[in-house]
């Protein structure tokens, strides 16, 4: 990334207190974890942060720190309006007021002659009204792929920063980081939050390790960049961990590209004790003949002739 596009980011991410992170329809491992180890990096800031995709984790993922903290959509962040909603029948409500103590709002809802059908489980919050000012896109082609969790109408007035490696990606946003020739955008993720100074703890290096190693196809595929290999190295050293295939878990001190194999004992047969085998009746045949057939013999010749 070149000083004057890391410059504009810092300011945008500077300018906006509520950034949202968007992720394309049905993400692999190395997209989702590349967009939650940004969540989880923002989260350890002041900022409002929250991480949307169109589809339901699939399996692959599910292991991946944050997946839980995944919406279909963004509802609005800190400076959204509230809704309190509750069902409502014709005459059963009388009117609605509101009184202010200690610094608390209390909404009044006086019942009508008939009383209120409804309880306090019946009652819904939610959030809207404000999109998120800054959202980083992340592994998505295309604005189209992201559905129902990116709304042009919504975001017209949101900067976009996109953060990819394929070389399909339309190159949109404000401020498109297209590393087109790495080999994952976790990699490219990684580097990236090195650069803003993010924190990088183990959840989230472990989560970046787990895109690399999926994108990479455990560093076993031909387009595997060097930068793969390095940025591997940092994020061990930052505490990250992976689960092997066996469930072996593979730490800054063992190797990560495979797990520790047990040395293999062979199978000797069983030790018989206190008896004695018998051995075999040896037979004199022709294929087993005389000993003094073995013993060297002395021939003597002429030399008259």
């Amino acid at each position: 990334m070149d000083k004057v596009t890391l410059e504009k980011t810092k300011e945008l991410i500077f300018q906006n207190e509520n950034i949202g992170i968007a992720v394309g329809k049905n993400p692999g491992v190395d997209e989702m974890a590349a967009a939650l180890s940004l969540y989880l990096a923002f989260s350890e800031t002041s900022k409002q942060v929250a991480i949307a995709c169109p589809t339901d984790p699939i399996v692959e993922i599910s292991s991946l720190v944050g997946i839980n903290k995944v919406r279909k959509s963004f509802e609005g962040g800190a400076s959204g309006d509230l809704t309190v909603t509750f069902p409502y029948k014709e005459g059963e409500i009388e009117k609605i007021s509101y009184t202010l103590e200690e610094g608390k709002l209390n909404i009044l809802v006086k019942a009508g002659g008939n009383g209120l059908s409804f309880n306090e489980k019946d009652i819904e919050y939610k959030r809207g009204g404000a999109a998120p000012g800054l959202v980083f896109v992340v592994g998505t082609p295309r604005i189209s792929d992201l559905g129902t969790a990116f709304d042009i109408e919504t975001f017209k007035d949101s900067k976009i920063v996109n953060i990819d490696y394929k070389p399909e990606n339309q190159a949109f946003g404000d401020v498109p980081l297209l590393g087109k020739n790495a080999s994952s955008v976790s990699e490219l993720m990684a580097n990236f939050m090195v650069a803003l100074g993010l924190k990088m703890d183990s959840d989230v290096s472990s989560n970046l390790l787990a895109g690399i190693i999926a994108a990479t196809d455990n560093f076993q595929s031909p387009t595997t960049s060097s930068l793969a290999f390095e940025t591997a190295a940092l994020l061990l050293k930052n505490g990250a961990v992976r689960q092997s295939k066996d469930s072996q878990r593979i730490t800054v001190n063992d190797s990560f590209f495979a797990p520790k194999q047990q040395p293999s004992i062979p199978n000797f047969p069983k030790a018989t004790i206190g008896t004695e085998e018998k051995r075999p009746e040896i037979k004199l045949s022709e294929d087993n003949p005389p000993e003094d057939w073995l013993s060297p013999k002395i021939y003597k010749g002429s030399t008259s002739v």
